[in-house]
């Protein structure tokens, strides 16, 4: 069949053809570092490392490259409000570059706990200036450019396609409105819709960056960077681009005016600067998508005040209970989150665990092994090799699925088949997991494999005759238990202190909670 993507330009499924055979450039937005990143945030890095995870599945050779945007980000896409890493700086008195590098080192952690494979290039706006400053060159050089109030602003109306990713028809947008696909009146812009290349002091004029250039002392507007960035590493012309669906009406809009307003004569001849471009849709809450600048949000393991929200790992989950849970649904719909659902997720995790631990032990699989290529993606062709009729068949119909845009909850249902297929050898099951799941990413054979070892080092809580504490013991861990089920993670956690405070060691594995003592 081949690999099929829907392409939101054309908005449409089109066969998938990159630019050289067997090479893929894709390109994916990064975070801009103010802040931590929340679940919301995070499912767009989950989703790109499936499509990362897929081509290589599908014996591609890419170059992946995601940015960091450390320069700053202003509170809206349309050059308004105010800029959200100088705001960060003000409040917790550090630089501007100390922030960002805070802030990067959690991003990274979290995207390390989510077995996010790091893209092959990672690149931070601050480091390419320079090649933002050239682009603009040629931008301005090819005449959609004019200066007001000391900004350089990219002019709309010198391109013809503007507005062709999201379908926008500039005579149908009104400024000034507060909503998605409507922009903010600049008095210095010709058209509501132009939007800033270069900013001068004439607008921060207490900017915490900023870089000599051809227009003044200033620094580069938010579209650009993710142009040069791509330009440079990728070319002129590349594969994909991805982001989340909030990026399509404003960023990627300006993004492709600004880039192939760059083009000379013979590039435009040779085609669009990018020809597939892929967007995740939003994480839904109860009253609306996850934000940051609500001050209200979820982590997945960092620690918030009360009052700013919560981590998932405080509610009791594992970073991959989170990655379970968003392989279930289709990057392209919206997904609900609740606890309820989180703890469905773990849940199934779990007994998905326990049933490979089971497989493991049935092939006599040696845990030592597990974590050695846990980031590897095994290629499809290879994977065929040496299968059975049956494995080979499980194995054609996962590559299907995740070969039709890739079809997460298809082919997480199809893993489970194998794993629960009674029929075939356990050390054929065994391949069949490590092949799915270094596409899925969920460290499967790790974790089964860690759990099956915990067993063996820990004795069942029913197990310690002669100690007289084990009464006590086992009643607190029941008590933990009861806890966790009826969502009391304050009380579960005092549980758990009150237990490493006697000396004891307590491990949940997929078999239930085992202890020893320290």
């Amino acid at each position: 069949m081949g690999l099929r993507l829907f392409n939101t330009m054309g908005r449409s499924m089109q066969d998938f053809k990159s630019l050289k055979d067997g090479f893929v450039g894709f390109y994916g937005c990064g975070p801009t570092v103010y802040n931590y990143a929340h679940i919301g945030n995070l499912r767009a890095y989950v989703c790109w490392d499936i499509l990362d995870r897929t081509l290589r599945f599908l014996g591609y050779d890419i170059k992946h490259v995601m940015n960091i945007t450390d320069i700053g980000h202003l509170s809206g896409d349309d050059d308004d409000g105010e800029d959200k890493m100088v705001k960060q700086a003000a409040e917790r008195h550090s630089s501007v570059l100390e922030i960002a590098k805070f802030y990067t080192d959690a991003f990274m952690a979290d995207i390390d706990a989510l077995n996010i494979r790091h893209p092959d290039v990672i690149c931070k706006a601050t480091e390419h200036v320079g090649d933002m400053i050239e682009l603009i060159k040629q931008i301005e050089a090819n005449g959609h450019t004019y200066m007001v109030g000391g900004n350089l602003y990219y002019d709309i109306t010198t391109y013809e396609d503007y507005g062709k990713l999201a379908n926008l028809q500039l005579d149908e947008l009104k400024a000034g409105a507060g909503k998605r696909n409507v922009v903010v009146v600049d008095e210095n812009k010709r058209n509501p819709h132009d939007f800033v290349l270069w900013f001068t002091k004439s607008k921060f004029e207490n900017q915490a960056l900023t870089w000599d250039s051809p227009w003044g002392r200033g620094y580069p507007g938010w579209h650009i960077e993710c142009s040069a960035m791509s330009m440079k590493y990728l070319g002129r012309h590349f594969d994909i681009h991805t982001g989340g669906i909030d990026h399509v009406p404003i960023h990627h809009t300006n993004e492709i005016a600004q880039s192939e307003g760059a083009f000379s004569d013979d590039e435009r001849k040779k085609g669009p600067w990018v020809n597939y471009w892929m967007h995740n849709e939003f994480l839904i809450l109860e009253g609306g998508k996850m934000s940051k600048s609500s001050g209200h949000f979820i982590t997945l393991q960092t620690p918030l005040p009360e009052e700013k929200g919560y981590s998932l790992k405080s509610k009791g989950f594992e970073p991959l209970d989170y990655r379970f849970f968003l392989l279930g649904g289709h990057y392209r719909k919206p997904l609900v989150f609740s606890v309820e659902a989180m703890e469905s997720a773990k849940n199934s995790r779990s007994a998905l665990i326990q049933r490979i631990a089971k497989v493991l032990k049935a092939a006599d699989y040696k845990a030592e092994s597990a974590k050695a290529g846990a980031q590897e993606v095994i290629p499809l062709e290879k994977a065929r090799q040496g299968l059975s009729d049956k494995a080979l068949s499980l194995l054609e119909d996962f590559a299907k699925a995740v070969e039709i845009d890739l079809a997460t909850p298809k082919a997480l249902s199809l893993l489970q088949k194998a794993v629960k297929d009674t029929a075939m050898d356990a050390k054929e099951i065994v391949t069949l997991i490590k092949v799915m799941d270094s596409v899925l990413g969920l460290r499967l054979i790790e974790t089964a494999s860690e759990a099956l070892k915990a067993q063996k080092e820990a004795s069942p809580v029913n197990a310690h005759e002669g100690d007289e504490e084990a009464p006590l013991i086992e009643e607190l861990i029941k008590q933990r238990k009861e806890a966790k089920k009826a969502k009391d993670f304050a009380r579960a956690d005092a549980i758990r202190e009150e237990l490493i405070a006697k000396g004891i060691e307590i491990i949940d594995t997929p078999s239930g909670t085992v202890w020893s003592r320290k």
